[in-house]
Order: structure tokens, then C-alpha cells, then sequence
């Protein structure tokens, strides 16, 4: 028998302590004003220091989840990291967080790191939720955690960095239950972002390639997702952009998921009939013989689109960027960011009941749809509401940091990344309590973390 409403049944978010102004940054790089704000969509890019790496980010968001909700580290039976910063080749993330785990006896837990660029988080979530409805679940909780640094080379893919680190409690009789039998996914071979150099934290980039991979699997995602939908309730009175209260998106920045709204928007355009077409859309007219295939570089579709479907961008996707837009993209952890600003933008009441349909996309390339449905019990959604208070005032809390100090920060990380002995100079005072740094990095690569003091 299935276990019954399986899905997320608590969430952490961590982000860094420190930002850089794009306002600021497009006049430190000489550009032209707002093609970072407006261009990009995106007011402000959080950043780490040689202090903070991957496994700092994770040991932290684990701590202050199990801390923050009053989990036993014996409760947890998996364990999975989604990542794509990688600081060693051969041992795992998830390894080096069995050190929150030991001195509680905790050694019988499955699981390990999956990468794929952005979407490791997603196929770690989906290893949780298949353990739990699997005959290998022995009644544990599932914990998934998402973690990534986003840094790019000086130049004009640098204001698109950020990064994160998301950890999630999955199980049973969740407040957000993930939907079955309708989950959708397209996978393809492709050269749009890489790290083939592995001596660097900078990716290899082809950018328009990029925004065509990102939305052609937009396009086959959601088509399979309807198909799916379809199947599984024949007698639906709809199907399409209208199922969904709210949409969530992988956030390589702000502008990007605008226009993947409106995106879904042209999806449900095309699968109508030409006549179909000019009924319920006569201000698109124009565009009824558009073909997919032909539109992802053309404007005037481009245009056209993002203007019909502002107000539903407005309704159902704007609320879920406030932190894409002020921390920026933080890889594996993004869409689950979106989810995290979803529920801190809402109140309870007017959460209860909602769908949630989310696209997450790694380069390379692998991507999912599938959608979360909210429960309508106050008791069950309230305490997951109450325990994300702290988000807004954490994010007011950090400290802005000038451009110039941003890039020498940047380039101590460039210079000594890999680097062995090595003795971070990253200031501990700047991060917020309750986060691990690390302390140093022996001859032999060993890293020692240490936490900074909770207030």
C-alpha cells in the first residue's frame, strides 16, 4: 500500500551574508545602465568568500534544519545531495555531512550525491520521493539537500552568478505533497554549459545555445506533463496554464522566467485548433500559423506573448523570484528557492489547496515538470509557514559589499581554488551564526570546518 500524501514536509534555505549591488556593478563594469536590473531582471547577487564552499554550505543548511524543526539525526534513514560545485572527484558531499550524523550513532543511511549541472537537486528529490513509496523504506524520514556556488569569469555572464544551499525533509503526510503520475521529463545531449576544466569554478558557456535548450525542454516538459495530465484525468474540464495556481522555474535569472511563463502561455496557443486560436486569442491573430520550433529567438512572438500573459505572470510566477532576484542563480538549489519565495509571499489561508506546477532544468542536459499540490489543513501547512519567518529579515540583514571588494574576493577564490596547504582569509565575522566556514586545508587536501556560534 502507498504511503499516503508523500512530499516535503519541511524546508531550509541558506544563502550568503554578503552581496554585491547590480545597480553598482553595472556602473563598476562599465555597462550601460539597467542591462543587469532590467536586461537580467535581477537587484542584487550574493557571493562567498574563500570561507564558504560546497560543503560548508550544506553542513550549515542540514544543521539549521534539523535544529530549526527538532529532528533527531536518527529520524533520517536518506540522505541525497544534489550539487554540480565539486570539490573533490571521488568523495562525496554527503560524505563529508555523515559528521552531523556519527556522534549520533546515525551510520545506516542511504543515499549520495547526483550531478547533472542544475537539476541534481531534482533527481535527488526524486530518488527521496520513490525511496519512501519503495519496498526499501523502513519508516524513516528522506532528507534532500541542494547546494551549489555560482561564479563566472569577469565579464557579461559574472552578474548571473549567486548562491545557496536548500535542504528539504521529504515523507508521509506532507503540507506539500508531490504529485504522482504526472511527473514529465526530457533528456538530451548538448554542449550549452560545462566545466570541463576541472583546475576551475568557471563553466564553459554557450549562451544562446543555452536559452534554446532551456526552452525547447520547457516546451517537451510541459507537452508530456498535459499528455500525462491527460491520461490520468480523462474527464478534466481543463488542461493547460489554467491547472496551475502558481509556476515555479529554474532561475538562471529573472528575465529568463518571465518569458518561460509566457512561454507556456504560446504552448497552450499552439496545441489549439487554428480557428480555436483566433477565438480565444483575436489580439494574437497574427501569430496563428507560429510553429514552436521557429520561435525561440523571434521577438515579435517574444513580445507578443510576454505582454498577453503579464497579469498571469504577475499572479502565478512573479511572487516565487524575490529570492532568485536578490541572491541570484544558485544552480541546483534555484527552483527550490522559487518554492521558498512562493510560501513567504503568501499567507497560509490563501496557500491552502493550491497547485504548484515547477520546471527544473540542468544544462547538458536534463530537465522535469511535474507539480506539488499545498494541503488544505491549516494545521499541517501553518508550523512549514511559521518556520520559513525568518527569510525576509535574514535577507535585509546581509551586508553590501562594493564592487571592487566583490572582484578582489572573487579573484582570491580564482587564485586558490584547489589550492593545498591552504589557510582561508575570508573575514568569519561576516557570517551569519550559526554557519559553517572553513578553517583550513591541509597538505593532503583534508578540509576542517568550524561553525560560527549561534547568538
Amino acid at each position: 500500500m502507498w504511503p499516503e500524501n508523500v512530499g516535503i514536509l519541511a524546508i531550509e534555505v541558506l544563502f550568503p551574508s554578503q552581496f554585491v549591488d547590480q545597480t553598482e556593478l553595472e556602473v563598476f563594469d562599465g555597462v550601460s545602465a539597467g542591462k543587469y536590473t532590467i536586461g537580467l531582471g535581477q537587484s542584487r547577487m550574493g557571493f562567498c568568500s574563500d570561507r564558504q564552499d560546497i560543503n560548508s554550505l550544506c553542513l550549515s543548511v542540514v544543521h539549521n534544519l534539523l535544529e530549526r524543526y527538532g529532528v533527531s539525526p536518527n529520524e533520517i534513514g536518506r540522505l541525497e545531495v544534489g550539487t554540480e560545485t565539486i570539490v573533490d572527484k571521488s568523495k562525496s558531499v554527503k560524505s563529508v555531512l555523515m559528521q552531523l550524523f556519527e556522534p549520533h550513532g546515525v551510520t545506516d543511511l542511504e543515499g549520495i550525491d547526483t550531478t547533472n549541472a542544475c537539476y541534481g537537486g531534482t533527481a535527488a528529490l526524486f530518488n527521496a520521493i520513490n525511496w519512501v513509496e519503495s519496498s526499501s523504506w523502513d519508516k524513516r524520514l528522506a532528507l534532500v539537500v541542494c547546494g551549489d556556488i555560482a561564479v563566472y569569469a569577469k565579464g557579461s555572464a559574472r552578474p548571473t552568478g549567486g548562491a545557496g544551499a536548500i535542504a528539504m525533509l521529504v515523507g508521509p503526510n506532507a503540507p506539500l505533497i508531490i504529485d504522482r503520475s504526472v511527473r514529465a521529463s526530457f533528456m538530451k545531449h548538448a554542449y550549452d554549459f560545462y566545466k570541463p576544466d576541472l583546475s576551475s569554478e568557471y563553466p564553459t558557456v554557450d549562451g544562446k545555445l543555452s536559452i534554446q535548450c532551456y526552452l525547447s525542454a520547457l516546451d517537451k516538459c510541459y507537452q508530456l506533463y498535459r499528455e500525462k495530465y491527460s491520461k490520468k484525468y480523462p474527464n478534466a474540464l481543463k488542461n493547460g496554464l489554467e491547472n496551475f495556481d502558481a509556476l515555479i522555474f529554474h532561475t538562471p535569472y529573472c528575465k529568463l522566467v518571465q518569458k518561460s511563463l509566457a512561454r507556456i502561455g504560446l504552448n497552450d496557443y499552439v496545441l489549439l485548433d487554428k480557428e480555436q486560436r483566433s477565438q480565444v486569442f483575436p489580439q494574437l491573430d497574427q501569430f496563428k500559423d507560429v510553429q514552436l520550433e521557429n520561435t525561440y529567438f523571434d521577438r515579435d512572438v517574444e513580445k507578443a506573448f510576454l505582454t498577453a500573459y503579464n497579469a498571469v505572470y504577475e499572479e502565478k510566477t512573479k511572487p516565487s523570484l524575490l529570492l532568485a532576484n536578490q541572491v541570484g542563480n544558485m544552480y541546483t538549489p534555484s527552483v527550490y528557492s522559487g518554492l521558498v519565495s512562493l510560501l513567504v509571499s503568501h499567507s497560509t489561508e490563501y496557500l491552502l489547496g493550491k497547485t504548484v506546477g515547477v520546471f527544473s532544468y540542468g544544462s547538458g542536459l536534463a530537465s522535469s515538470m511535474y507539480s506539488i499540490s499545498i494541503t488544505q489543513d491549516p494545521a499541517k501547512l501553518g508550523p512549514l509557514i511559521n518556520h520559513l519567518s525568518y527569510v525576509k529579515p535574514l535577507l535585509e540583514s546581509r551586508m553590501k559589499v562594493d564592487p571592487s571588494e566583490f572582484t578582489r574576493l572573487m579573484e582570491i577564490r580564482e587564485k586558490n581554488n584547489h589550492a593545498a596547504p591552504y589557510e582561508p582569509s575570508g573575514d568569519i565575522s561576516v557570517l551569519f551564526p550559526g554557519t559553517y566556514y572553513l578553517k583550513s586545508v591541509d597538505d593532503k587536501h583534508r578540509r576542517v570546518y568550524e561553525r560560527v556560534p549561534k547568538a
